[in-house]
């Protein structure tokens, strides 16, 4: 939604993750993509509507606010006070906009980080909308859990409640497409450096290695944004993750290390990679329950779309698999060394076929930038 600041017990240069990081949500074009998605909107504003006891006559923080649409929606809902924190200049717009919906005596937003601010009061209701690509990408949970350590009341409730994530095998055209825009761009190299030797008598050849790891990480081993239809789902989903939200500590989601199982549902169809995605639940706390259960979810739908899509992993070459064939999984999701809201995955493969032969674990390295 918007931004509030980097990881807990981590060390960052906050001028660096400005610039990485918050500058691009200071600006309304990328509130704009937001604020249309409408799987998005409609959850969000189903959950607080439909739970006013939450929000009637409460204290409301909304971490990075953005626009200020959810501090808006909170305080239509009935809150006495909202604090809407927002770490970019995008909270100028924000209490232009709260004045313009004449909720100024109720909204109250305050520009930085959240870790840094200093609310006068405990507050009753966490709202946030802090969900990157994959969920973790972007590390924004680490600024709400910060929160909510220091200023929810004991029997406070989080909007979000609840998370998961998700991975599939996938079967996509992607997966040749991107060979062939990494041999493209080999075959392209290789050009270069006969014209430059032949132009300019300089031999390049010694840069090959250095720049076939380059593409390869780029066309090959950087996982994609993509929006899968259901039917490219070839295998049982399954769940790697469940975050509480009440509960969970930022060490809980540093890391993610999952080993599972899944079966190919398909016939005669290619593994072409693994599909993630999330969803999240409004659930309240179980002292203060929510009176409708809201999920928005990022599952691949052939209508419902939403900005964040599914993140791919794909595996070159792919494999052919039937229906039957076991996979077993082993999965670890760590933080980027060089930038904390970035993730890299490390991803094994056991293919068991129905007939009982084991084919070759497939062992690969992908990067979520």
């Amino acid at each position: 939604m918007g931004s509030s600041t980097a990881a807990a017990n981590d060390v960052v240069d906050k001028g660096v993750d400005f610039a990485n990081y918050f500058c691009t949500y200071g600006f309304l074009y990328h509130q704009k993509e937001m604020l249309c998605d409408r799987v998005r909107m409609d959850a969000y504003y189903n959950a607080v509507f439909e739970n006013k006891h939450h929000f009637k006559g409460k204290v409301v923080l909304d971490v990075g606010t953005g626009s200020g649409i959810l501090a808006i929606w909170s305080a239509q809902a009935g809150a006495k006070k909202v604090y809407a924190v927002e770490a970019t200049k995008m909270s100028e717009h924000a209490r232009e906009l709260i004045k313009a919906n004449k909720l100024q005596d109720v909204v109250e937003v305050i520009e930085g980080s959240m870790e840094d601010i200093v609310l006068p009061e405990k507050v009753d209701v966490i709202i946030s909308e802090w969900m990157g690509y994959f969920l973790l990408r972007e590390s924004m949970l680490d600024s709400v859990l910060c929160a909510r350590d220091r200023w929810l009341n004991p029997n406070g409730v989080m909007y979000p409640s609840h998370a998961r994530i998700w991975m599939s095998p996938i079967s996509s055209g992607l997966v040749d497409q991107k060979m062939r825009d990494y041999d493209g761009a080999m075959a392209d190299w290789s050009g270069f450096i006969k014209e430059t030797e032949a132009c300019y008598g300089v031999d390049m050849s010694a840069l090959t290695r250095p720049f076939d790891e380059e593409q390869k990480k780029y066309y090959l081993q950087t996982s994609l944004w993509n929006n899968l239809h259901p039917n490219q789902i070839i295998g049982t989903p399954v769940i790697i993750k469940e975050i509480n939200c009440l509960t969970v500590t930022v060490d809980d989601i540093r890391d993610v290390c999952a080993s599972f199982s899944s079966s190919i549902t398909e016939e005669n169809t290619r593994l072409c990679g693994f599909g993630g995605w999330f969803d999240v639940h409004f659930r309240g706390s179980d002292k203060n329950p929510a009176l409708k259960e809201i999920e928005l979810t990022t599952a691949p739908d052939e209508d419902l779309g939403t900005h964040w899509g599914q993140q791919v992993f794909l595996l070159h070459p792919p494999r052919n698999v039937q229906s039957g064939d076991e996979l077993k999984i082993n999965f670890l999701m760590t933080r980027s060394k060089v930038n904390h809201r970035l993730m890299e995955v490390d991803l094994g493969c056991e293919i068991k076929q129905s007939s009982g032969k084991l084919v070759p674990t497939i062992q690969k390295k992908f990067y979520i930038e």
